[in-house]
């Protein structure tokens, strides 16, 4: 009984803290319809009763109440679901928000009401003092070092808080390098698909995988993001996607959508790794169970450390810490105001505010939407930094990339967001490389030459930036994983008549029997079906496939690239579906799209 009352009142307060963030951040965070789809005629009365206790306990903050819905319902509003043996579904409400910049408007909004901040700043060591009247040692401040510069700096406090995440025990044992680890945590991986593989305004989760890890399958940001795994890992500030676990999340995607979605490794458009900070509660009996709360600890020396606990229950663990300072270190306090405190660009946004950012700046209505979920209210000061384009419609703004909302004019605002390097602003100001990483990649030459300008950036330090944030997408983005897919080691499993058609769908551009293809050759074919492509768009459709990096696409490399297509390893590739297209329209003379088809990594 012990244990359901603790787990009651976890979901009661997580519950309320929800209600409070999209209360305090309505443009960052709001309701989503969850799809549980059942299977079993008795599954159906059984997670009825799971939901609806849900309900109850959310009382007048329940979001929508939960429902029942039909097989054909389910179908109706999932079509991709798989319809075999279906008895229909049930669905809950749950809260989503932008984690990034929910993060962001907290600081934001902290620096508003007089906190010193600062970024890219770490703690070398505590500094310690001898209180005069205990004759005990105390946490005095840290010795801080700035990343960026390498200069180092005390930082003087009458209370020392430990809120460092993952890196909850390196910090601990600043204090004492006796204390026994608290934090076990946990690699958590997620991929981001297509929007086409979800319904617009539902997702969709599996309570129970082949594991007994819960599945989740959700609409973002007209994407679709798909996690989550849980794996034991070490505490890096660089996590890397593993090949496995993103193979066990598609798996499990595939046991719930018809089979007439063919869920291919090709569409993974982006793929990371976070690192949950589990803990144990130091002061239970039980030191290795994992506590479901966040856990506040004060160490003999004054330390305090705030761990565990999850996103949606932020403020109340900071409530919590807050006021284990105030006890013991006797400071005057009013109690919390934190409830009800809207954060940065809340104020004055409405669910219509877009229109005004249309009608006043001229902005794509899509933009506009963006800028208005992304920065509520503070939208206008984004589309009064915006770029003329020179075109009739749209009057300014001037993306990033051509198929997602960004434009350039959120690369300067970044800076007045702490932002501080071309990671911040593709990953963390921005979502375009948890979006899309070949998108992120190529804004970021763009990126970095306008953080250049303003911040006044040497050619060398250009070209640093280029280099780790290319280097960040490949290894902590799923580029790396990407590139595995298709390499000069990739074998062609292909049929003899398969073999034969792509050979002559080669040699239509490879007229001269030379065994391999250059621009000049794709140019020459494109010529005559009337299609002109720039030199550097050309370059950069060969080099997607141009495995060993030599200039040109060999008929191995060609082969492999379709065996890969047919294994659904790759997708969108803008060679194949280029030659594939001229060869069918040689005749026709009809116009090819060459546009990023969406594939992915």
């Amino acid at each position: 009984m012990k244990l359901d009352l603790e787990q009651y009142r976890l979901v009661k307060e997580a519950l309320h803290e929800r209600a409070n963030l999209l209360e305090i951040a309505p443009h960052l965070s709001a309701p989503l319809p969850i799809m549980l789809p059942v299977y079993k005629w008795w599954q159906l009365p059984y997670y009825w009763v799971g939901i609806k206790v849900y309900d109850l306990v959310a009382g007048s903050q329940c979001l929508k109440t939960s429902y029942i819905l039909s097989k054909s319902k389910s179908l109706e509003l999932f079509p991709m679901l798989k319809k075999d043996k279906l008895v229909g579904a049930i669905v809950y409400y749950d809260g989503q928000h932008n984690d990034a910049r929910m993060n962001l408007a907290i600081a934001l909004t902290a620096a508003r009401y007089g906190a010193a901040t600062a970024n890219y700043i770490e703690a070398v060591r505590l500094l310690k003092k001898i209180d005069p009247e205990t004759r005990q040692e105390r946490v005095c401040g840290a010795r801080c070092r700035d990343v960026i510069t390498g200069q180092e700096f005390d930082v003087k406090a009458k209370c020392v808080i430990n809120a460092t995440g993952p890196f909850t025990d390196s910090l601990r044992k600043m204090d004492d390098q006796e204390i026994q680890n608290i934090c076990q945590p946990s690699a958590g991986v997620h991929i981001v698909m297509p929007g086409y593989y979800s319904p617009d305004n539902m997702g969709l989760l599996d309570p129970a995988t082949s594991d007994g890890r819960v599945i989740f399958f959700l609409p973002w940001a007209k994407m679709t993001i798909a996690g989550t795994t849980d794996t034991p890992t070490d505490v890096t500030p660089h996590p890397s996607p593993r090949e496995e676990d993103i193979n066990f999340i598609l798996t499990e995607v595939r046991n719930y959508l018809s089979h007439d979605v063919e869920v291919r490794r090709g569409d993974v458009l982006a793929a990371w790794s976070g690192i949950r900070p589990l803990v144990t509660d130091p002061s239970s009996k039980d030191t290795q169970s994992i506590s479901r709360n966040h856990v506040v600890e004060v160490s003999k020396t004054g330390l305090i450390t705030i761990a565990g606990g999850k996103w949606t229950t932020y403020r109340s663990m900071a409530a919590d810490t807050i006021d284990a300072a105030v006890n013991i270190f006797g400071f005057k306090a009013g109690p919390s105001r934190t409830v009800g405190l809207l954060l940065e660009g809340a104020k004055d946004w409405t669910p219509t505010l877009h229109i005004r950012l249309v009608q006043d700046y001229g902005l794509e209505s899509e933009v506009a939407q963006h800028l208005a979920l992304t920065y509520g209210d503070k939208a206008f000061e984004v589309a009064k930094m915006a770029r003329v384009t020179g075109k009739r419609w749209p009057v300014v703004g001037k993306r990033l990339v051509s198929e997602f909302p960004y434009i350039e004019a959120e690369v300067k605002y970044a800076l007045k967001e702490y932002a501080c390097t071309a990671i911040d602003v593709i990953a963390r100001r921005t979502r375009l490389a948890f979006l899309n990483v070949q998108a992120a990649d190529e804004a970021l030459p763009k990126v970095v030459d306008i953080m250049g300008k303003e911040l006044n950036w040497s050619e060398q330090k250009k070209r640093e930036e280029l280099k780790a944030a290319k280097e960040f997408l490949y290894h902590e983005m799923g580029y790396k994983t990407r590139s595995e897919q298709l390499t000069d080691r990739s074998e062609i499993s292909l049929s003899p008549a398969e073999v034969d058609r792509y050979k002559k769908r080669f040699h239509k551009f490879d007229k001269e029997k030379k065994g391999f293809i250059t621009t000049v050759d794709v140019q020459r074919v494109l010529e005559t079906i009337s299609v002109q492509l720039d030199e550097k768009t050309l370059h950069e459709i060969l080099n997607e496939v141009d495995l060993n990096k030599n200039g040109q696409i060999e008929l191995n490399e060609f082969l492999q690239l379709m065996s890969a297509i047919q294994k659904g390893s790759v997708s969108g590739s803008r060679l194949a579906i280029l030659m594939k297209t001229a060869e069918e329209n040689m005749d026709q003379r009809e116009p090819i799209s060459v546009d990023r088809s969406g594939g992915g990594v």
